[in-house]
């Protein structure tokens, strides 16, 4: 959805492919929320500066043209906009432990990956985990969270889950099972989502092999 003229409220709203499938096994739509996101805006823009004053301080901002909608899912909705509780003062962030994943081709004992936020947030909905290549290994939930994770739906961004070879789950918690043996060193991204507070992290994953 966006809009088509920033200066008159005309929204134009189209479906992704989820939808489509939602609207082709249903026969309709049961929307029940929505999110936003700011993806096209360059707030390195705004300047405080202005020699106009304050009412221009976004002018370029403003300015900017509006992306029309998107239909393909794994471009849009990278950066949403998120509801914090009433004094919050800071945006939460995202940690994981371990910080980052180092073992070589002979080690086979699964690594526990803990995410967590600061102020607490995702205590609810959880994390989305994506592992960039399954090549190295895989995740699995160790600790669901309240939602069904069978039926939520899974973000999907380009150049992480384009291809096959990665791997998405939904919890709370997750365990990282290597893959063993592998003839070369191979490298993957961990990508932690918090579902309810936004932001993102990610930690490296390598398996080496020594020659």
């Amino acid at each position: 959805m966006a809009y088509l003229d920033n200066n008159v409220i005309t929204v134009n709203a189209v479906l992704t492919k989820k939808g489509r499938e939602i609207l082709a096994k249903t026969g309709g739509l049961n929307i029940t929320a929505f999110a936003l996101a700011d993806d096209e805006i360059d707030y390195t823009q705004y300047n405080p500066t202005h020699p106009l004053g304050s009412a221009y301080y976004d002018i370029a901002i403003r300015n900017t043209p509006v992306m029309e909608p998107i239909t393909d899912e794994s471009q849009v909705m990278k950066y949403k906009l998120v509801t914090l509780n009433d004094g919050s003062t800071i945006i939460p962030t995202i940690s994981v432990a371990p910080a980052t994943i180092l073992i070589p081709s002979t080690f086979s004992d699964p690594i526990d990956v803990t995410p967590s936020t600061n102020p607490s947030y995702n205590v609810t909905l959880g994390y989305t985990a994506i592992l960039s290549n399954k090549n190295v290994g895989t995740l699995v939930v160790t600790e669901t969270n309240s939602i069904n994770s069978s039926t939520a739906t899974v973000p999907a961004f380009s150049g992480d889950l384009a291809s096959q070879t990665s791997q998405v789950v939904v919890g709370n918690k997750f365990r990282f099972i290597p893959n063993t043996p592998l003839s070369e060193t191979t490298s993957a991204e961990l990508t932690i989502l918090g579902n309810e507070s936004g932001g993102t992290t990610s930690i490296p994953v390598t398996v080496t092999v020594e020659i």
